[in-house]
């Protein structure tokens, strides 16, 4: 059974990189660690983790093509034996995909939460004119419901 696109109609052009986009959010259903994105202001948001008994260096932040990735890995404690263990401390990877025009300015980490700082520039919308061209045959007209006119062979050209 073959799955109809959200983005096949021909009026979203150039969209077919959302539609992978969605599908890989789709796939990840981890929930850890769990987070939340607020909006500072118009052009400001905070990416907030919980990452509990992460230290700086055991976290890792990079953007690459759009894509945030966030990993965090604890070094091996040792041979600790719990009663009960409810503070999750597995690696984990968390991404996000940004929006073009997205900029990270920063991230800190306090109290056991990780803020990573995003910012979204004004942008002004640009308007373009595009030039038409006169086709090369016709002159720049098109002559609609006339007689089609007759094309020359190539063996008819061979031969005059």
């Amino acid at each position: 059974m073959s799955r109809v696109s959200l983005f096949s109609s021909p009026l979203l052009l150039g969209f077919d990189h959302f539609e992978r986009t969605l599908d890989r959010i789709g796939k990840s259903a981890d929930n850890y660690p769990p987070y939340n994105i607020e909006q500072l202001a118009e052009d400001r948001l905070r990416i907030t983790l919980a990452v509990a008994g992460f230290a700086a260096e055991d976290l890792d932040i990079r953007l690459e093509a759009n894509q945030l990735t966030i990993r965090g890995k604890q070094p091996d404690q040792g041979e600790r034996v719990f009663l009960h263990r409810g503070i999750a401390a597995r690696q984990f990877q968390r991404s996000f995909m940004l929006a073009d025009g997205l900029e990270i300015t920063g991230a800190d980490l306090a109290n056991g939460l990780l803020a990573i700082e995003v910012f979204r520039p004004a942008i002004e919308p640009q308007v373009r004119r595009i030039p038409i061209t006169p086709g090369a045959q016709s002159g720049g007209r098109v002559s609609v419901g006339g007689p089609i006119p007759a094309r020359r062979t190539l063996a008819k050209e061979e031969n005059a």
